[in-house]
């Protein structure tokens, strides 16, 4: 016997902390592609070459993040979950499609680049959708929200990179266009283990709720209403 739906404004945020309903749920998967990490790049940043001021970041997408994102993916297949993919992608070859603060920034990923390809270990599934972006915020700049409505979800589980940028964006996003939102901690990093914890507070019980990959995993394998 599942438990009562709290009201939406019940005390302590109980409509927002229940478990997701595997059947009304997809994930989220926020950048992880090989402009972020690869093994060359990982090994050139330990040698203190190339991206050696992203060796933290780097060691935590490599250790925590890729095996636990793969564990994460695969239960959600097959729970029958949808895995929703977005990365930075411009729609053209010189990026003249891009937003004005990625051309500030000089973020370009060119259309079928290797750069906006995404990390073979998370990489999509059969015909699992993948959505290119060329702002921090995939709800501002894309139809994420139109194609998520057509698959009848109302819980998103968002997890990627950066934990205080584009993950936070997504999440506020996602919350303000009432999505029900659960952010996997041990699935996202900041450039600072500093940064990743301070957006992780920042998030919690305001705009959805934290919980870890085995967390998650036992939420999608609970069938029924919640």
């Amino acid at each position: 016997m599942t438990s009562p739906i709290p009201a939406i404004d019940a005390a302590g945020g109980a409509y927002r902390e229940r478990a997701i309903d595997p059947r009304r749920t997809a994930l989220l998967s926020i950048d992880m592609q090989n402009a972020e990490w690869s093994p060359d790049a990982v090994a050139s940043a330990r040698r203190g070459e190339g991206h050696a001021g992203k060796l933290e970041l780097m060691e935590r997408i490599e250790g925590v993040l890729i095996p636990n994102q793969a564990r994460l993916q695969a239960a959600a297949r097959a729970a029958g979950i949808e895995v929703v993919y977005t990365i930075i992608e411009s729609l053209t070859a010189d990026g003249r499609d891009r937003s004005l603060d990625h051309k500030i920034s000089r973020i370009h990923h060119p259309k079928g680049s290797w750069e906006a390809q995404i990390i073979p270990a998370v990489a999509p599934v059969g015909d699992e959708i993948v959505i290119p972006k060329t702002s921090s915020g995939i709800f501002n700049s894309t139809n994420v929200e139109y194609v998520l409505r057509n698959l009848g979800i109302e819980f998103l589980v968002v997890y990627g990179i950066y934990t205080d940028q584009c993950v936070e964006s997504a999440i506020r996003d996602a919350a303000d266009r009432g999505f029900l939102v659960t952010q996997v901690e041990d699935c996202c990093a900041a450039e600072t283990e500093a940064n990743h914890r301070r957006s992780i507070a920042a998030m919690g019980g305001h705009y959805g709720r934290c919980r870890s990959t085995d967390q998650v995993i036992a939420e999608m394998m609970s069938p029924g209403p919640q």
